[in-house]
């Protein structure tokens, strides 16, 4: 018999069940992701109503939202407190049990941050819903490889795999989520682990999608590529979209030390403080506030503001983005990211147009698509990632290649600052675990 044969029949049979289990895995994450985002948008659709309902009764109605985001955000933070693995995002945690620094999570932690999250995000809190989701999808991928005894390096993959699909539900971004998992989690493009993310990520947004639609989360409307001469105004404003993202990087990492390692004031009392500010918000200006979604959609929509209200906006938001993922409760910052990014390339056009002798305004939108790709990059440091998220989720390819040349020279330019990537300091910052079980 030939040699060759024999070794390829194991072989064969381990991909044919990590391959199962990762569609099986796949539709779970799919169902519980689809039902998380379904969940959010009638959350917010009820936050909307409850503000509105407020701001007509007579006094300070106000209070009203002001309390009922303050106990969300505290039950979130209850949450927590019984699950302390569903604080923040989730992708550190990811990250560290594929490299062996961390146990993989129990099941019991999707209740956790399903439930927190729709408390925290539906809130209002300046939160995403992919770290959630990732988090999620990673408790699945690690209850799929107990359960078919994978052994540790193919049960790494697998959770990993599964992060990678709850990213993908996250955003109806099925590529991006294969290569979120292969360009920041695993840092590999072995074959196992492609495929076992591809089958992954399909299953998930199939499924997902029966649920949801199959439909871009933004709406963009046809946007000409811009012309070779503009390239290097794009390269410009990545680089200074480099100093933008190491900026906020500091600004996240000042929160955490400074606002949540504030040891008098207990964590619980903490979380309904920044809900009670994030609730007088959505009273006076929304647009600060929340997950970024609408705001991202009305600048990619071609809406305008003027140049003061652009500015405010991107300030006001590169604050409370820190300031809620300080709180302790479940959220990432994926969504937060794509906002600030729309906003500062919509600034940076305005900017451009006050000095320019002709109406630079057809580059709003190309700007803000560039400006979310290369924030992201510049935070995170998964380019290819960010590329792809903002393609996938806006169905715009016209204007790939401005964005390619704003994202990267957003990634050189904060690693030349010494800047780290986000998630790599946050799992810094992780208490010390005593590693993976190796029961």
């Amino acid at each position: 018999m030939d040699p060759g044969v024999g070794d390829a029949r194991p072989s064969l049979h381990r991909s044919a069940v990590l391959s199962a289990a990762a569609i099986v895995a796949g539709v779970v994450i799919g169902l519980v992701g689809g039902a998380f985002r379904w969940c959010l948008q009638a959350a917010e659709s009820l936050r909307v109503d409850v503000v509105e309902w407020a701001q007509r009764l007579p006094g300070p109605g106000w209070l009203v939202p002001m309390g009922v985001v303050a106990a969300c955000a505290t039950a979130a933070a209850l949450l927590v407190r019984w699950e302390p693995l569903a604080v923040g995002s989730g992708i550190p945690h990811v990250e560290a049990v594929f490299l062996g620094e961390a146990a993989p999570p129990p099941l019991r932690l999707v209740f956790a941050r399903f439930v927190g999250g729709v408390l925290a995000i539906g809130g209002g809190l300046v939160l995403g819903r992919e770290g959630p989701t990732v988090h999620i999808g990673a408790a699945v991928g690690a209850e799929a490889a107990r359960r078919t005894r994978l052994p540790s390096s193919e049960a790494a993959t697998m959770q990993a795999a599964l992060g990678g699909a709850g990213l993908a539900v996250a955003f109806n971004a099925p590529l991006a989520g294969v290569l979120f998992t292969l360009e920041e989690v695993t840092k590999s493009w072995r074959l196992q682990a492609v495929l076992v993310s591809v089958f992954a990520a399909a299953a998930a947004v199939g499924t997902s999608r029966l649920l949801l639609g199959d439909h871009p989360d933004f709406g963009v409307p046809t946007v000409p590529a811009p012309e070779l001469v503009w390239l290097p105004l794009f390269l410009v404003f990545g680089v200074l979209t480099g100093f933008l993202g190491a900026g906020y990087n500091l600004v996240v990492l000042w929160a955490l030390d400074h606002v949540a390692a504030i040891r008098r004031i207990p964590t619980l009392v903490q979380a309904g403080a920044i809900g009670a500010a994030v609730g007088l918000l959505l009273c006076v200006a929304p647009l600060t506030v929340g997950d970024g979604d609408t705001l991202t959609q009305m600048l990619l929509g071609g809406h305008q503001f003027v140049l003061l209200a652009t500015a405010g906006l991107l300030a006001a938001r590169f604050l409370t983005g820190p300031l809620c993922y300080s709180a302790a409760v479940p959220g990432g910052l994926f969504a937060p990211l794509l906002a600030i990014g729309a906003l500062w390339g919509t600034l940076f056009v305005g900017c451009f147009g006050a000095v320019w002798p002709d109406d630079p305004t057809f580059l709003a939108i190309p700007m803000a698509l560039a400006g979310m790709a290369a924030f992201f990059g510049a935070t995170v440091r998964a380019p290819l990632t960010g590329l792809l998220i903002v393609i996938e989720m806006t169905a715009t390819t016209s204007v790939a290649v401005p964005m390619m040349i704003a994202t990267a020279a957003a990634v050189v330019s904060a690693n030349a600052l010494g800047s780290a990537p986000i998630y790599d300091s946050l799992r810094e910052r992780m208490p010390v675990s005593s590693g993976p079980d190796r029961s």
